[in-house]
């Protein structure tokens, strides 16, 4: 009698859920059997800090702070697993108010220096792309962070950069807020 329905949903599954048999040998032989498994690849991302307050200071002084730690996590598990995270400010500066002149600090005004790596894991080259607070750099155009320049497999690196605002010695009381944007490709 024919199966139907379930039952012969179930004949088909196990039909088809068997592995491969082997080769049958004969005694005191070898007999090989092929085994593949999969190493999958994870993704290439950044992690930044929400929110930071870097302090106060009057107009015309410099306001210096740590960012908070940027990490990078290469999981894509690949032969060259090098990368560049970057970063600039967002278009606007830094506002207050209603953000007129008076109200502005210019991305020019704001400076960003890496420092070296807080910590790293995986094998290459790890690049800090400002290791010293002289190398800090204006961040109105896209700077390069960090980089992993060689190397293979799955590798992390996290630097905590420091901001540098230059406050123009027009710069009216208040609460500034702008955005700095880090990215990894």
């Amino acid at each position: 009698m024919p199966l139907v329905g379930a039952a012969a949903l179930v004949a088909a599954t196990a039909v088809f859920a068997a592995p491969a048999q082997a080769a049958t040998c004969a005694e005191a032989t070898t007999c090989p059997t092929t085994v593949t498994f999969t190493i999958t690849a994870g993704e290439l991302e950044i992690t930044v800090p929400d929110t930071v307050d870097l302090g106060s200071g009057a107009a015309g002084t410099v306001i210096t702070g740590p960012l908070g730690p940027v990490t990078v996590d290469d999981g894509r598990a690949t032969l060259d697993a090098t990368w560049e995270a970057t970063v600039i400010a967002a278009t606007g500066g830094w506002t207050t108010g209603a953000g007129t002149p008076a109200e502005t600090v210019p991305n020019t005004a704001v400076d960003y220096w890496s420092g070296d790596s807080t910590a790293e894991t995986g094998d290459g080259t790890f690049v800090a792309g400002q290791p010293l607070a002289g190398d800090a750099v204006a961040i109105d155009t896209e700077q390069t962070a960090f980089s992993k320049t060689d190397g293979d497999g799955p590798n992390s690196a996290t630097w905590n950069p420091t901001l540098v605002v230059n406050v123009p010695a027009t710069a009216v009381a208040g609460i500034y807020t702008g955005t700095v944007n880090h990215s990894v490709a």
